[in-house]
């Protein structure tokens, strides 16, 4: 008998597995904090005897050469990847013993496309195919996306995307379970998919990469990718260096003149409170990224890389678990952080900011008064915008706030977390705004003149 557990990411959009038998297990792509991990087996009562990479990952720090580290565990990644530090070289058709007594190995298969060294592993028992872990290759509905690496390999990549799922399908048995690490909201994953499981026979009938020809899908699925978060940049090489171990305990506290001498000298002060508690009242210069959602990814894209950040959190907990967010891509370490609200991080005699909250039948009433600004991304627009709306896209907005007319600004994007933190930004540099915290799908039915062209 065997097990799986998955350890969800979800604020990155991934997932990590723990396979095992009675007595020892593998860990497969294991996220920074690598506490959760060790946890999981634990709870099995096994020992982490291996942990496999199935590639350089490039959305997130992995804790694989740490944990590999603490258990004593063999660490396994590509054989083609580039890195700088000891590791089990893995090769196509390599097979690992995870747990003799139980029957299970591990299979490697090259499974190129997403990266040029990507490895999926077959989790076999007793020599028959249970489960695959396919990375960022075989996705739910679709595959990785090929253009993380180098822009001259992408279309190379693409094709070599639809090979490796072929390569799945023919090779492994229809009822084998598909586990991806990519495709649950990552950014990493060429275009999202319902469902959170599979097998190879579900995708052979559904996924584009099974239906199409080659030359269609390389087509489609080049003309689909999106915008890449601008710290990516970072996770590949941090990743191929070995990562540092994380330190998680709680940073130093600000009052609220440290605060102040933060935002004075240009810092990123986090406000992590939800946002209809942020438009209430908040401090003056401050941005908000909500602590619910996709944090990490959001405040990785925007943030200068290396700028100072200061958390300000309703709990200690809300501020533990946005360290282990941050931590994840890279951020490793708050230059400091306070907990409470608004009361506890002005200096005394200094009154809250706030901002308006509106929706989408708000502004049919006001539109022909203010500016509309569009923050989702262009792929989003494409399905239709507000007649009339000024597009600049949330990764952007921070060093564009030149180019948003002046005037009232009602901000919006599909169901308001990105206009929240838009209008954070606009609000810190002394525009007037409006969040409109609605779905897009109510523009239309408030009267609002929708185009797609």
């Amino acid at each position: 008998m065997f097990f799986i557990d998955t350890i969800e990411v979800s604020g990155l959009g991934n997932r990590s597995y723990l396979a095992g038998g009675e007595r020892t297990a593998v860990a497969v792509d294991p996220p920074r904090d690598l506490d959760q991990v060790i946890a999981a087996a634990a709870r099995r009562g096994v020992r982490i005897s291996h942990v496999v990479e199935t590639h350089v990952h490039n959305d997130y720090v992995t804790g694989g050469l740490e944990l590999a580290r603490v258990t004593g565990a063999a660490y396994l990644v590509p054989a083609g990847a580039r890195v700088a530090f000891d590791r089990v070289p893995v090769h196509d058709g390599d097979r690992t013993e995870v747990d003799p007594e139980a029957g299970l190995a591990l299979r490697a298969l090259s499974t190129p496309g997403h990266t040029p060294h990507h490895t999926s592993y077959v989790l076999e028992e007793n020599g028959t195919a249970a489960a695959v872990f396919t990375g960022g290759s075989l996705l739910i509905g679709t595959v990785g996306r090929p253009d993380l690496v180098e822009p001259r390999l992408t279309e190379g990549l693409a094709r070599a995307q639809h090979a490796s799922a072929h390569r799945l399908a023919a090779e492994l048995p229809e009822e084998t379970a598909v586990l991806p690490t990519h495709g649950f909201g990552s950014f990493c994953s060429s275009s999202q998919a319902e469902g959170t499981g599979t097998t190879i026979g579900k995708e052979k009938a559904s996924n584009e990469a099974l239906t199409r020809d080659v030359d269609t899908f390389v087509a489609d699925l080049l003309a689909g990718l999106d915008d890449v978060p601008a710290y990516y940049t970072h996770m590949g090489p941090a990743n191929a260096a070995g990562p540092a171990p994380v330190d998680l305990t709680p940073p130093a506290i600000a009052d609220a003149e440290e605060i102040a001498a933060r935002l004075g000298a240009g810092e990123w002060v986090v406000d992590l409170r939800n946002r209809v508690a942020f438009a209430h009242g908040h401090v003056a210069g401050s941005f908000n990224f909500e602590a619910e959602g996709q944090l990490a990814t959001y405040l990785a894209w925007l943030i200068p890389w290396g700028k100072p950040v200061t958390l300000l959190a309703e709990s200690p907990e809300q501020l533990a678990a946005a360290q282990r967010e941050l931590v994840r891509v890279g951020i490793d370490r708050p230059a400091a952080a306070a907990t409470g609200g608004p009361a506890d991080w002005m200096r005394e005699g200094e009154a809250p900011a706030s901002f308006p909250r509106g929706t989408f039948a708000d502004l049919a009433g006001r539109s022909e008064d203010v500016v509309v600004l569009d923050v989702r991304r262009a792929s989003e627009r494409a399905g239709g915008f507000v007649e009339g709306s000024v597009h600049i896209p949330i990764h952007t907005l921070h060093r564009r706030l030149d180019e948003v007319p002046e005037g009232e600004v009602w901000v919006h994007c599909a169901g308001g977390a990105r206009a929240a933190i838009a209008a954070s930004l606009l609000d810190a540099a002394g525009r007037d705004v409006v969040a409109v915290d609605d779905s897009f799908d109510a523009a239309e039915k408030a009267g609002l003149t929708v185009r797609t062209a």
